[in-house]
């Protein structure tokens, strides 16, 4: 996600960075490289100019700072600019005062609609409302069937039925009513091109359900071809915000940073992966601080406390930092890691992280192998590795269906991190423990964490 156009902004402002003062002939030359570089991540040639427009009055009237480099004004600014570019502030939800609030998705076929109105139900439903799902696409085949499988996996009913898809619409508004659920998402059918049937289609279901927010639903891969899509849905249905899908298979990431300026709507959702949680509201400057290689340290920490209990990731920080932790631990911290995402992404939020490990390709599989090597140990293996002689990683490696070689890897880089960590824990004694235990809910960082040493993967 944003990755070409992360590498470049971070070649271009590493130089200026590195500067004492800045030349007008340095500003210009940056700001050439920021315009080449926004085309190469497909963002709209005029959204490109304007923005880079932006950026160059903002410049010119830049008051110096005793407190940052000119090279660091510089960065802020690209941020600023970044941020306003992406929409500027969180879109907040706020719901209708008479129930229920209705919620309309539009898009062309593909761009994701059916799926992501099951993860907009289980986004409502972690807000604590109750929400209905109505499948008004009748046109393609099995959408309704779709939606119904989504809604079972996220325990939420689901209205429709054959005829007219304005109709059922309707009808699916009456049944929330009817049911006492406090929200509606319609999922209405697409075409895989914009035509006249499918935008008449759309406003007639949008006039008879009065939505209180439209979404679009756009597929980030689509490039410079989402500010065409997006231009004609707004102006047919007044779109309220953009929920961006297949965000992580997206590179360049010129949808995101074009639709915002062309059709003044804020980008609501992204999401993030194929798993019906890899969905999140958008925030403009997180992500303007991830294309700058800053990291997203908020939305990490938002994951965890989403699968992590408070107690339970105190006791974790105690036995970390007092060199008490366990194969056992860890393998209860692999699991609680897996519910956050996968390892590259997580990887990604990270500030300071190495371009090269950005990069790497780093395999889910592998953690599962490391696994498969903990619970094919006993119970006393698990709590004491230095028991484990030559004939015990024999049985280990047999059991898990790995090598002695991973078992004997494993094992030397978990003793190697126990060290490391028990020698952390004895810098402050006891206050390292104490200052775990006053963070509010942030988790321990797990052994197998991006950054705290990776047992078993190379």
């Amino acid at each position: 996600m944003f990755d070409a156009l992360s590498d470049r902004f971070d070649g271009i402002l590493k130089r200026l960075r590195g500067k004492g003062t800045l030349k007008e002939a340095d500003v210009d030359e940056a700001l050439a490289e920021i315009r080449v570089a926004l085309l190469e991540a497909d963002v709209n040639v005029r959204v490109a100019r304007i923005f880079v427009n932006r950026l160059r009055e903002t410049l010119v009237g830049l008051q110096l700072s005793k407190a940052l480099s000119p090279g660091q004004q510089v960065v802020k600014a690209v941020r600023d600019e970044l941020r306003t570019m992406l929409g500027g502030e969180v879109l907040k939800i706020t719901y209708a005062p008479k129930p229920p609030t209705v919620v309309l998705l539009a898009g062309l076929q593909g761009s994701g609609k059916t799926t992501n109105a099951g993860k907009l139900a289980r986004w409502f439903k972690a807000q604590g409302r109750n929400p209905l799902l109505v499948g008004a696409d009748l046109q393609r085949p099995a959408a309704v069937e779709q939606l119904r499988t989504l809604g079972r996996q996220v325990n939420v009913p689901v209205f429709s039925e054959p005829g007219d898809p304005v109709t059922t619409a309707r009808r699916g508004l009456e049944e929330a009513r009817r049911l006492g659920k406090d929200v509606v998402i319609v999922d209405t059918a697409g075409r895989l091109a914009i035509d006249a049937e499918m935008m008449d289609q759309v406003r007639r279901i949008s006039e008879a359900t009065g939505p209180h927010y439209t979404f679009l639903v756009i597929d980030a891969m689509l490039g410079q071809d989402a500010v065409t899509v997006a231009e004609a849905f707004h102006e047919t249905l007044a779109i309220d915000g953009v929920i961006l899908s297949k965000l992580d298979g997206d590179a360049r990431g010129g949808a995101a940073l074009s639709v915002k300026e062309v059709i003044g709507r804020p980008i609501a959702f992204a999401s993030t992966g194929e798993k019906l949680d890899a969905f999140e509201q958008f925030h403009p400057d997180r992500m303007a601080d991830r294309i700058l290689g800053m990291g997203d340290v908020l939305t990490l920490i938002e994951k965890a406390e989403r699968v992590y209990e408070r107690e339970e990731a105190e006791q974790a920080a105690s036995k970390l930092m007092e060199g008490e932790f366990t194969l056992d631990d860890f393998l209860d911290q692999m699991q609680q890691l897996k519910k956050m995402g996968s390892l590259q992404s997580l990887i990604g939020m990270l500030p300071g992280v190495p371009k090269e490990l950005k990069q790497a390709k780093i395999d889910d599989a592998e953690l599962k192998r490391v696994e498969a090597i903990i619970r094919s140990m006993t119970a006393e293996e698990r709590r004491r590795p230095e028991v484990i002689n030559g004939s015990r990683r024999t049985r280990i490696a047999n059991g898990s269906g790995t090598s002695v070689g991973e078992v004997n890897r494993l094992v030397t880089q978990f003793r190697e991190m126990q060290k490391m960590m028990k020698r952390m824990g004895g810098f402050g004694g006891s206050k390292a423990s104490k200052k775990a235990k006053k963070s509010k809910g942030m988790p321990a960082i797990p052994a197998g964490f991006p950054g705290a040493g990776i047992p078993g993967l190379r």
